[in-house]
């Protein structure tokens, strides 16, 4: 079975915890990271890792002497990951975007994110928007891929600056930029 197949089987079979029904295209891949500084020792999140083909673009678009931290919730798909990108620089962690603080004790300087907000309660998407916000430095951004709109207004309770681009493939791709601009919520 070729590799497409596969992961879109994958990914349709844990529907609820991948949101997705496909890899993510490779336009969104880059415009999901044009925002990440590729200043020296870094620190970078992503949440939601699934078979690493954002993952890779983090790792590809960051400087040498930065981390990225990688959480999936699905066992297989971490595996997955850690056999095929073998870089120092990759930290796999399997749980949730909900224990981000649980995992990283220091400041960020950009989230990747391509969970399924939609199928969170508002309340555990909130939290997770704010626990990354109060990680992330000033100047900073949280950027998300979801296949709605229906969300942006969350981003938009926490973040100073909030904008939307979309990629009109077969399936329409929206990306969130959400720039952190001061210490606090709003």
């Amino acid at each position: 079975m070729n590799q497409k197949l596969k992961t879109a089987f994958a990914f349709a079979k844990n529907i609820f915890e991948t949101g997705a029904i496909t890899e993510t295209s490779r336009e969104v891949e880059i415009d999901i990271c044009k925002n990440l500084t590729k200043e020296d020792h870094k620190v970078f999140v992503e949440f939601g890792v699934g078979h690493g083909n954002i993952t890779q673009e983090i790792l590809d678009t960051i400087s040498p002497t930065s981390k990225l931290y990688a959480f999936e919730v699905n066992k297989a798909f971490c595996l997955h990951v850690q056999e095929k990108i073998n870089d120092p620089r990759l930290i796999v962690i399997n749980d949730g975007a909900e224990n981000l603080k649980k995992h990283v004790k220091e400041n960020i300087n950009g989230v990747v994110s391509s969970i399924p907000f939609s199928f969170f309660s508002k309340e555990k998407g909130l939290s997770i928007i704010k626990n990354a916000y109060d990680l992330l430095e000033n100047d900073s951004y949280f950027s998300q891929v979801l296949y709605t709109k229906f969300n942006f207004k969350k981003f938009q309770e926490v973040f100073e600056a909030c904008e939307i681009t979309s990629n009109k493939k077969l399936i329409t791709e929206y990306i969130y930029h959400c720039k952190k601009s001061k210490n606090g919520l709003n």
